[in-house]
């Protein structure tokens, strides 16, 4: 039997009567056309006032439209109880506190132990049906506030807000020394080392990389630091931070 999440709901306001369902789907529901293709494919994907129809139609003042996505889960994730901190919680989204040491995702190696064995176990111990689905990414060593979505709607709403930018987040380290100046822009390109393929590297045929920082306290050999990312690559704080001489306190791999 097929199961579904809660429906996401429209109602068609009277200034768009006539338009063609599949534009209030694209236009005003905001559904990527990823998403489209396969709610269409789904019995129950998406309805008009409660029966499915073509998205060629045309809609009328007052119509309401619904789209459901089948429940999913993470059949390649062991679920364990590990305890993790809950920010927030709906039913669309989880926010979680992930502590420092802890692994967002099952990789190589580590198969058991991370936050996502624990958040199916939270799931499953709760009768519900997610796949994990982190919006962004936290390195092992890096504790902070992670989104989850609970389907692939919101996957795709929040990580075109952080694309956009209209997610400001911001990370706060200790660094070895005080970088000169105290704040400002490191614009250093990035790319993988090719000696060392698991590690990144600044360099000029790398791809563009920008973080804004600013020191916010000052210790006798470190100081405290707040960054932001203005661009999104794998490790970009702990190399840029090392690229000007002001590695983070405890990292293993840049130093």
């Amino acid at each position: 039997m097929t199961t579904y999440y809660p429906p996401i709901a429209y109602t068609v306001p009277a200034e768009e009567a006539g338009m063609l369902l599949k534009t209030i789907l694209q236009k005003r529901m905001d559904v990527s056309r990823k998403l489209l293709s396969r709610l269409k494919l789904t019995e129950r994907g998406i309805t008009l006032n409660g029966e499915r129809v073509y998205i060629s139609v045309h809609v009328r003042a007052g119509d309401l439209v619904e789209i459901r996505m089948e429940t999913e889960i993470s059949e390649d994730i062991l679920p364990q109880p590990i305890p993790f901190d809950i920010l927030y919680e709906d039913e669309h989204l989880l926010v979680v506190n992930k502590p420092a040491g802890m692994i967002v995702h099952p990789t190589h190696g580590h198969y058991t132990g991370t936050l996502a064995n624990g958040v199916v176990h939270y799931w499953a111990h709760k009768k519900e049906r997610y796949r994990f689905r982190p919006v962004h990414r936290l390195d092992q060593e890096t504790s902070g506030v992670l989104a989850i979505a609970k389907n692939p709607y919101s996957h795709q709403h929040i990580s075109e807000q952080m694309l956009s930018g209209a997610v400001d987040k911001r990370y706060i380290a200790l660094v070895h020394g005080v970088p000169a100046p105290e704040r400002g822009d490191i614009d250093g390109p990035i790319d993988r080392d090719p000696l060392e393929p698991h590690r990144r590297i600044v360099t000029p045929d790398g791809y563009p990389s920008l973080t804004r920082y600013e020191v916010k306290e000052r210790y006798p050999s470190a100081s405290k630091v707040e960054l932001k990312l203005l661009t999104g690559r794998t490790h970009q704080i702990r190399v840029h931070m090392t690229s000007i001489g002001s590695p983070l306190i405890g990292d293993q791999m840049y130093r």
